[in-house]
């Protein structure tokens, strides 16, 4: 019998019986190269880097490395390849003859973990230094500095194991395997073993069993078959409620409103999965730079388990500014400064600026631009945690070749949060608006009472492969000066499907629809409430609000109905670079509903960038149905997908 190479130091290599093998694998690196990073930034996101100067490396050394994996497939032949840091960074040198050694066991460790991973159990990693096996070496080698010095690198991956027996025990007893993807002569990875034991105690967890634990894991890998058998055993514990709720690390927060607006609320069952909730939920207020929620490792005498909410607070004053482009509209640039924590509770107070329409297609001056500026104050966890109250003051001049239009808007509204996906908003508005357009210079004073519903089922809110999201609002309406009562109605449903492996190709596709009822004719109802269609947010193609009802004039009138739709592929080229091939469709018409007599259709195909918040996103899209005089082409940019 051939003796086999040392692997790693947990493993004992068997080829009569059976072998108990350790699947937690810790690996750490000990660089000894700091590349210094140059690169290009937009938005504060690196977008191109590379890597320049160097550190100056202490003593240092260089190698030759060889690397050989005979037996393995090309992928699992690209994963141990990609494994050994000795590869990565075989043109940096290590520092002194010992960092070589220290680099090759810790290549070692990675190696044998991912040959596990593959449920590769009888694998030999064998790594010599100048000739010599690494674990045969003095504990200060000296090598022959007189040329690199050669290392090799050799994996036999063995043969692919399968499961074998799967023993429960303890809690988990009863469960099924098979709801833990453990199936006899099934996969046997050790990710997918290690996963199966998380699972059970996640589950035992959401009993409410806070102190669940896995006593055992027991992997017992038999040569001769190939097979691995594998018993969990798992302690639950008593079911618990929550107790009290202890607030660490708040200073100019209050800890008390952390504590209510967490919904931790004591006498609760516990529940990993509402701990998460309330982390995310606290993370959302913006004012915290980290959050963690910890349960004790014991019971209160009581019975209840107490929690810690240990925070950090982040800077709560702000400012900053934004861009976007159209080739038709032209750029726009916006600034804004905000406090986070303005009274101690998360409220928040932001002034914005905006001024749109710079450098479009007509030409436009100063006086022809489109400005906005506003104040906007959120009160989060108003009378109840749900509760959200939100209050602004916004001023607009708009200048379109639709309407012109100046106006004051003042909003007050609350936000309920039914549920993690379920929302619902109310309030009042009061706007005042001049406006010329097809009609004449005309004023209105308007009071509505805007309402709203939203569920948003995805999976990510800034880019989703699953899920849907959708929208329902009402916004009956008075108009003082003239006495017209009207109401309009929206909605809006969008849904995206994942398709292949990572979901490298998403569909997505969006629904809206509107009606306006009410008034004595369009001309009772102010422009900026009338329907238009058009621009990167509708149809891309068309100009901004340029797909309306016109007269025979050729005058836009805008609509009391409209219908839009748009269809995506959002296709990945690499982790960071998709394309996005689309096709929108959209009509407006003067009726309460569209009699699609006037169907406006766009296409073209879109850049993504993949950013930590979000695609930065640039299309290009053509009208199919052109308006005479009107766009041939549009050239949009901004951040996020477009729905």
């Amino acid at each position: 019998m051939r003796k086999r190479p040392h692997t790693a130091p947990f493993i004992r290599s068997a080829y009569r019986g059976a072998t108990i093998l350790a699947l937690a694998l810790a690996t750490t690196s000990s660089p000894v190269l700091v590349p210094e990073a140059h690169a290009l930034k937009i938005f504060g996101l690196t977008l191109f880097e590379s890597d320049k100067d160097e550190v100056e490396v202490v003593d240092p050394v260089r190698y030759d490395v060889t690397f050989q994996a005979k037996e393995a497939d090309s992928d699992l032949e690209e994963r141990l390849e990609n494994a050994a840091s000795l590869v990565a960074d075989k043109e940096n040198p290590v520092s002194g003859d010992l960092g070589i050694v220290i680099k090759a066991r810790e290549d070692r460790d990675r190696l044998v973990a991912v040959l596990f991973e593959e449920a590769r159990y009888g694998g030999i990693v064998n790594i010599t230094i100048a000739g010599q096996d690494i674990d045969r070496l003095p504990p200060n080698p000296s090598f022959d500095r007189s040329k690199p010095i050669p290392v090799t690198v050799s994996v036999e991956p063995g043969p692919v194991f399968t499961l074998g027996k799967i023993t429960m025990l303890g809690d988990a007893a009863g469960r099924d395997p098979a709801e833990y993807d453990l199936v006899p002569d099934g996969k046997a990875g050790s990710r997918l073993i290690i996963k199966a034991g998380e699972t059970i105690i996640h589950d035992l967890k959401n009993e409410g069993r806070p102190l669940a634990e896995l006593a055992e894991r027991q992997v017992v890998a038999d040569h001769a078959t190939n097979k691995v058998d594998v018993t969990l055993d798992a302690r639950g514990g008593p079911v618990a409620p929550f107790g009290s709720v202890a607030v660490k690390g708040a200073r100019a927060v209050n800890p008390e409103f952390i504590r209510r607006y967490s919904r931790l609320d004591q006498g609760q069952q516990y529940s990993p999965d509402q701990m998460k909730k309330a982390a995310d939920r606290l993370r959302e207020l913006s004012v915290f730079s980290s959050l963690t929620i910890q349960e004790d490792k014991a019971l209160a005498p009581d019975g209840s388990i107490p929690l810690s909410i240990e925070v950090s607070e982040g800077k709560f004053r702000y400012f900053g500014f934004g861009a976007e482009y159209s080739s038709l509209d032209g750029g726009g640039l916006s600034g804004y400064w905000g406090h986070r924590n303005l009274f101690g509770q998360a409220e928040s107070l932001r002034f914005e600026g905006e001024v749109s329409g710079l450098g479009s297609t007509d030409g436009t001056d100063v006086g022809d631009l489109n400005y906005r500026a506003g104040v906007y104050f959120k009160k989060p966890g108003t009378f109840l945690p749900q509760i959200t109250f939100d209050a602004s003051v916004e001023a607009k001049t708009e200048n379109y070749d639709t309407y012109d239009a100046e106006s004051v808007t003042a909003l007050g509204q609350f936000t309920y949060e039914l549920n993690d996906q379920d929302k619902f908003t109310g309030g009042g508005e009061i706007a005042y608006t001049q406006t010329h357009d097809v009609y004449g210079d005309n004023d209105y004073l308007t009071f509505s009472l805007p309402i709203g519903y939203e569920r948003d089922a995805r999976d990510n809110k800034l880019d989703p492969t699953e899920g849907y999201y959708g929208t329902l609002s009402a916004k009956p309406s008075y108009e003082a000066l003239n006495g017209n009562v009207f109401s309009s109605f929206e909605g809006s449903i969008s849904g995206y499907l994942g398709l292949g492996q990572e979901d490298r190709v998403v569909l997505a596709a969006k629904l809206s629809a509107g009606t306006l009822i009410g008034g004595d004719g369009l001309a009772s109802i102010p422009a900026t409430r009338r329907f238009y269609a058009g621009g990167g947010g509708s149809v891309r193609g068309y100009s901004y609000r340029e797909i309306s009802p016109y007269n025979d004039d050729n005058e836009a009138l805008g609509g009391r109905s409209y219908m839009l739709t748009s269809l995506e592929a959002r296709i990945k080229i690499t982790d960071t670079i998709g394309i996005v091939p689309f096709l929108d469709v959209g009509t407006v018409a003067t009726e309460i509903v569209p009699d699609f007599s006037d169907i406006r259709m766009g296409a073209g195909i879109g850049l993504r960038y993949a950013t930590p918040f979000g695609p930065l996103r640039i299309d290009f899209a053509l009208p199919l149905d052109r308006y005479e005089g009107g766009s041939s082409y549009g050239i949009y940019a901004g951040i996020g997908q477009s729905f």
